[in-house]
């Protein structure tokens, strides 16, 4: 759900992370604690690797020692804000088959994007990057979904102005869903820029507050821990 799955839908970013979203459920975290063994992966900061943290949104840190990972980190979270419970996230799920023996179950490119839409820095560009790669590599008779996906989530002037003049139709049936498209298709790639800005800017705001509470609490755990150890 993270930079490996970018790669996997073109929006190339290399990372030794790996983000995972997981079903909070007993058995299904035993299975991972199982994984995690093998990979001789420890939690690195806080919270501990138990269900209520994922469960209240927290991700969870492991850093692995064996040689073949050495290094490696890895993010576990069962709830991500914006998006829908774990099991619609399943149902809707991309499947990449590399062989037979070896698949790779990716967040659908929807739901990546609303998991990049945070306050740091780096997405913002990487969510650019997957709408122009999902575009560009696209049938000439696009389906209608995919059509709106990219009216709804391009950040991209030189995009948008391209598909207000494609789809002229579909833009009246979604400019009243999105702001910038109200301005189509006669704003020019200054203005558009400006207006994708400021939606970015709201949208790393609505983060913010998500994550307030949660960074309290984990300063808390830190507090106790740090007076436990003392």
């Amino acid at each position: 759900m993270g930079g490996q799955a970018c790669i996997f839908y073109g929006g190339a970013e290399f990372s030794r992370d790996a983000d995972v979203a997981l079903l909070a459920e007993p058995d299904n975290l035993e299975k991972l604690r199982r994984a995690l063994e093998e990979m001789r992966a420890e939690t690195i900061a806080v919270p501990p690797f138990q269900i209520e943290y994922l469960l209240r949104g927290h991700a969870v840190h492991f850093r692995c020692s064996h040689p073949d990972v050495l290094g490696m980190r890895i993010d576990a979270m069962s709830v991500l804000r914006g998006l829908p419970p774990f099991p619609v996230l399943w149902e809707r799920r991309a499947v990449v088959r590399i062989s037979e023996e070896m698949a790779f179950d990716l967040l659908a490119l929807s739901d990546l994007v609303q998991a990049k839409k945070t306050q740091r820095d780096k997405d913002w560009p990487m969510i650019r990057r997957l709408l122009e790669a999902d575009y560009l590599s696209s049938e000439e008779d696009s389906p209608l979904g995919q059509v709106r996906f990219w009216f709804m989530e391009s950040r991209t002037p030189s995009m948008l102005l391209d598909l207000a003049k494609r789809y002229p139709a579909i833009l009246q049936s979604v400019r009243t869903s999105r702001e910038v498209l109200q301005s189509l298709p006669t704003a020019d790639e200054v203005e558009l820029a400006s207006l994708l800005r400021k939606e970015e800017d709201a949208v790393r705001a609505v983060d913010r507050e998500y994550w307030r509470p949660l960074r309290k609490e984990l300063e808390s755990l830190r507090h106790a821990m740090g007076s436990t150890g003392d």
